[in-house]
């Protein structure tokens, strides 16, 4: 069995990490503490990880050049790190992505990576699962999620913020995996990204957080802001005060290759005691998908 946690939308903190970006606007510190931890990990950079920064400078390291510097081979933007003892490949869409038609932060892209446009994106997020080994599975891990998802407000890349939602998705993301699904025998049972929050705008209701695709890819966003709160008698049953806090995981968990379970779990946290307080299951086998 393999099972991954994936944590998404850190509030500022030296505890858990965010492998799908926006630490933050540019904060190298809980950065440097993500990379610090010894476990085996893979991360993208979103667009608040490059907030102020357009482009890199020439006189002295940015703070972009330093999380990327201290993320090191664990930023898997436009990259594949395979993980042998898993028998697991996550690969790495377009970094610093804001969703939609246009390239953020191009002339980052272009100075690192050579990127000029969506096609030329497109391609590297193909070549970088080219080789991966014939016994591994592909997880796409994506700071956006792909087009193709829905246009609707609350569709799980769906435009909230304006009337007549619209699809907000990355199309270098999409043309990547139809391409990898027309030319390869690449195994990709699951994309995980973030950007998108669960909690739509103007108080519109939820995000469909969870999309089975009808190229048997499963969609999964986890964005779920804020992703840590303090505890009160109304979010955790077990706390005995309120100096703890009440924090959100997304886990999915593999069985022999395929994607078992995913669910959303909220855990209280007081001192050193950690108690499972609610889960959502989002995902089961069956195929069924709840959200």
């Amino acid at each position: 069995m393999c099972a991954m946690i994936f944590h998404f939308w850190s509030l500022p903190s030296n505890i858990f990490p965010d492998p799908i970006g926006d630490f933050g606007n540019e904060n190298l510190e809980l950065v440097q503490d993500v990379a610090a931890l010894n476990f085996p990990k893979a991360v993208i950079l979103g667009n608040h990880d490059s907030w102020s920064t357009q482009q890199f400078s020439s006189k002295k390291k940015d703070r972009v050049q330093l999380q990327l510097e201290c993320l090191g081979q664990e930023h898997v933007g436009y990259k594949r790190l395979d993980f042998p003892l898993l028998k697991l490949s996550i690969v790495g869409g377009r970094p610093f992505s804001c969703g939609g038609q246009q390239i953020f932060r191009k002339r980052l892209l272009s100075a690192r990576y050579g990127i000029q446009d969506m096609e030329g994106s497109a391609k590297r997020i193909y070549e970088a699962a080219l080789g991966t080994p014939e016994d591994h599975l592909v997880i796409l891990l994506a700071h956006n999620g792909s087009t193709g998802l829905g246009s609707e407000l609350n569709d799980i890349c769906g435009k909230d913020w304006v009337f007549g939602g619209g699809d907000h998705g990355d199309p270098d993301l999409a043309q990547a995996i139809s391409h990898l699904k027309e030319t390869t025998n690449v195994s990709i049972p699951l994309l995980v990204f973030g950007h998108m929050h669960k909690e739509l705008a103007h108080g519109n209701g939820l995000r469909k957080m969870i999309v089975v695709g009808a190229d048997d890819i499963i969609y999964l966003n986890g964005a779920i802001v804020p992703r840590v709160k303090r505890s009160t008698n109304e979010t955790s049953l077990h706390a005995s005060n309120s100096d703890g806090t009440y924090r959100a995981f997304t886990l999915v968990e593999i069985l022999s290759g395929q994607v078992n379970k995913i669910s959303e779990s909220w855990v209280s946290v007081v001192g050193n005691e950690t108690t499972l307080e609610e889960e959502h299951i989002l995902f089961k086998s069956n195929g069924q998908s709840s959200c």
